[in-house]
């Protein structure tokens, strides 16, 4: 193997190292416990790599020059701090010499994950590092030295109740409420003989005049009427008497009318029709001295002291929303002005083009300052109304189909652990399986604390396939024997 490959490969399998090192002005990382040869080790003032003249970042594991002509510095193992909490390069000799601990295996001084189970040199004649019996455990823990803590940037905090909620906005217009529009249509033929001084956009109050109707039907259902309450026939009344009025009713003749002509017993010639409802006309197509064919719209009025707001909310978001919801709408019209609502439908359906999902906001608009068709921004809030466990965003690390926090177990120790998250929101997520309360979850250098556990756990791996003695002369990505 090349020097660059085993340069680039240390880079991409130390960055939880955190200190950059570039070769020939390409980026590594120098791994921790980076070993010498046998005969470099014994002298402390051997150069371990060189380094710019002028100090910038960029380093050679071999003599070489700079763009000027001068010699990189040559830096011994003594001058540089980053080896504080390396173990210390052991010949291989010393290292079977220690009694006191059994040897496990040879890593790859690179960080390769390339193991040995007898002492070897990589392809550049670095010696195999040893790894002790006790150095790891079986839980997936890894140990940091404090220089190295300080140095990556880690920190912790305790895992503790939070309000996890987040504020869904979403866009809208304002919609009249269907069960609060009245329509005037003529169920005969009329003639439309007065209409009142009502225009579309006046506001009119329930019983107010709009218009006098003369109708041929309406007349004979109404003499009908009279002359069988007028009867002197006992039997009539009660058998005719019912029956006619129920005409006038099916002619959609004012109740108000009814009982005038049952008052002065004498037939009408126009019909006054009157405002349904309290509200605002939409529609006025009566002209004086036309003529309405049955089912003709001559007005049509709305009540607008409670209208809807429809937004539309993004799929993602539609989990969170109930029904009864709380919801503050504000309109583009009324700056600074918000009004309060709740959420009464969702509807059943998605739509196709926008991936988002229609919602029915109710509002009270007693001073009828929202209009029909008017632009809103309804704002919601999901979540978890009562505290919850979370930890901050920064700790999770999310690869998609699992999450995983780092837990600091103190004293320099850390251990990734899988979780199982719910809502997010607040710079917080919700931990719904996985961790405690009081426990102390890493905030910040997780990704390089993971790095280093998965590394640890390839290594191990690699160690437990290497268990049969090595016989071929090279051994994965390393070197030679």
């Amino acid at each position: 193997m090349t020097r660059a490959l085993v340069i680039g490969a240390a880079a991409a399998s130390f960055a939880a190292a955190g200190i950059a090192i570039f070769a020939g002005g390409i980026p590594w990382s120098k791994p921790a416990g980076y070993a010498v040869s046998r005969a470099s080790a014994a002298d402390g003032s051997a150069p371990i790599y060189y380094q710019h003249p002028d100090g910038k970042p960029f380093y050679s594991l071999t003599p070489k020059k700079a763009e000027d002509g001068r010699d990189y510095r040559a830096v011994p193992a003594g001058a540089d701090i980053s080896f504080d909490d390396a173990p210390e390069p052991m010949p291989v000799e010393r290292a079977e010499a220690r009694g006191d601990r059994k040897i496990k295996y040879y890593r790859n001084p690179m960080g390769l994950p390339d193991t040995s189970p007898t002492p070897k040199k990589d392809s550049m004649g670095m010696d195999y590092i040893p790894v002790y019996e006790g150095e790891e455990t079986d839980d997936g823990s890894i140990r940091l030295s404090p220089g190295r803590i300080q140095r990556t940037g880690v920190k912790s905090e305790p895992v503790m109740l939070h309000i996890v909620s987040t504020l869904v906005r979403a866009p809208g217009t304002i919609q009249l409420d269907e069960r609060r529009v009245s329509v005037i249509a003529m169920r005969a033929e009329s003639y439309v003989q007065k209409v009142a001084d009502v225009t579309t956009g006046s506001r009119v109050a329930k019983g107010q005049p709009l218009m006098e109707i003369y109708s041929p039907a309406v007349s004979s259902a109404a003499a009908e009427y009279l002359a069988t309450i007028t009867s002197k026939t006992t039997a009539a009344i009660e058998t005719y008497g019912r029956g006619s009025r129920q005409r006038l009713m099916n002619l959609d003749v004012p109740e108000s009318a009814i009982a005038t002509m049952e008052k002065t017993k004498a037939v009408p010639i126009v019909i006054q029709w009157s405002a349904p409802r309290d509200g605002i006309v939409l529609e006025r197509n009566a002209i004086e001295g036309m003529r309405a064919q049955p089912g003709d719209v001559l007005f049509r009025v709305a009540d607008t002291s409670l209208v809807w707001a429809v937004v539309d909310v993004a799929e993602r978001d539609i989990g969170g929303i109930t029904v009864g919801q709380p919801v503050t709408v504000r309109a583009r019209g009324f700056p600074g002005r918000a009004f309060a609502g709740k959420v009464s439908v969702i509807y059943p359906q998605v739509n196709r083009e926008t991936r988002t999902v229609r919602l029915r906001i109710e509002l009270d608009n007693a001073d009828l300052a929202l209009l029909p068709d008017m632009y809103v921004d309804a704002e919601i809030e999901i979540g978890s109304q009562n505290p919850v466990l979370a930890v901050p965003d920064s700790s999770v690390l999310d690869t998609g189909n699992r999450q995983t926090v780092i837990i600091d177990r103190g004293g320099g120790r850390f251990e990734p652990r899988e979780v199982k998250v719910g809502h997010r929101g607040g710079g917080y997520v919700e931990i719904t399986d996985g961790i405690g309360e009081g426990e102390a979850v890493v905030t910040s250098a997780n990704f390089l604390i993971d790095a280093e556990s998965n590394l640890k756990a390839a290594l191990k791996g690699f160690s437990a396939a290497g268990a049969a003695p090595d016989t071929s002369p090279t051994t994965g990505m390393g070197g030679r024997p």
